[in-house]
């Protein structure tokens, strides 16, 4: 799949990572002008503030609408940065054009919504701006790919998408379950899609920022938008994972940017062998899958229930704790088993069906 785009054009340092940096909200004129000079001075090109900020419940702080726009424009004017909000509807969209907004993102609520999705693709139909998109809610790689693709039917072509991770009521460590899978599978889809990482929104903590931006990193990720505060802690909405310019700019210099484009000859015999290994995997699933049949036909013969949830859990359990002696992540064997396992019953149902 590809998309009619253009290069994004935006500033940074560095070839790669651009980003994209500044205040969750947009508070006070004060606290805008106040982290956009800190964040100048430690080089940043592009500064970021939410100006509507569409709250899961009401009574939060939903931002000062077209309030704060002067105030995004006042911070392009004194400090020479590009400036990007947030838009969720035409009549945002008109707004920020209104105020001389450099860059849009679309956020993730917005993105899951065909409906808003098209409505902001004609109120942008004809504007050569940089439009963003974070991924949906939920992990839904074809509504984020039907976001993107509306907007470039708009006739946008400075197109990027943000990933900000998913939703999950498991949350465990992060706020949005990062699922790289996803990211990944976009690139690889669409590869000349530039693709951010905003680890703010999928950390949801300060301190899980620094590693997420090295994995995206390492990943091939394009950019990173990350909030920052003058005052983090006083901020008025997502203060824990909000960081200051200071913490930014050494979390930034840091990162190990590794080398796209160096030759992969050095690792083709590897490469090789995880060819075979992978042929060796295919071939044995085939051979489960054969005595998975042959169950199906057992259980059609003895009038029994495909689904044995006791002897499913059993396979979960036992399968985790070996693959975690294995050094194997135990959430991923059991994903490898479940998937293995839900294959195995289609199978089984269709011969109990026949």
């Amino acid at each position: 799949m590809e998309l009619d785009l253009e290069p994004l054009r935006l500033p940074s340092d560095n070839e790669r990572p651009f980003v994209i940096a500044g205040p969750c909200s947009a508070e006070t004129e004060e606290q805008v002008m106040t982290t956009a000079f800190q964040l100048a001075s430690k080089g940043c090109h592009n500064f970021r503030a939410g100006v509507w900020k569409p709250r899961t419940k009401p009574g939060g702080f939903e931002g000062n609408g077209e309030k704060a726009l002067p105030w995004l424009r006042r911070v392009k004017n004194e400090t020479g940065m590009l400036v990007a909000t947030e838009v969720a509807t035409p009549e945002h969209a008109e707004l920020a054009m209104k105020y001389d907004i450099d860059i849009l993102w679309i956020g993730a609520r917005t993105s899951a919504n065909p409906f808003a999705m098209q409505a902001l693709a004609e109120a942008l139909r004809g504007v050569d701006i940089p439009v963003f998109v974070k991924n949906p809610v939920n992990p839904d790689l074809e509504l984020w790919i039907g976001a993107l693709e509306r907007l470039n039917q708009a006739g946008i072509k400075r197109l990027g998408a943000i990933h900000r991770g998913f939703s999950s009521y498991d949350k465990k460590i992060y706020r949005n379950l990062p699922m790289w899978q996803i990211p990944i599978e976009l690139r690889r889809r669409i590869p000349s899609l530039p693709i951010m990482n905003d680890p703010s929104h999928i950390g949801g903590r300060r301190e899980l920022i620094a590693p997420l931006c090295q994995q995206a990193m390492d990943l091939g990720f394009d950019g990173l938008m990350v909030e920052s505060h003058h005052s983090p802690d006083e901020a008025w909405s997502d203060a824990k994972q909000q960081v200051t310019p200071d913490v930014l700019d050494y979390i930034l210099s840091l990162l190990v940017i590794r080398d796209e484009k160096v030759s992969t000859e050095g690792i083709h015999e590897l490469r090789k062998q995880i060819d075979e290994l992978d042929n060796q995997l295919m071939e044995l699933l085939a051979k489960r899958m054969r005595v998975c049949r042959e169950i199906g036909t057992y259980k059609k013969e003895h009038n029994m229930t495909v689904l044995q949830p006791t002897r499913y859990n059993e396979i979960l359990d036992k399968r985790g704790a070996q693959g975690a002696l294995w050094q194997m992540d135990t959430d991923f064997v059991k994903a490898v088993f479940e998937a293995v396992h839900q294959e195995s019953v289609r199978q089984q149902m269709e011969i109990i069906n026949k």
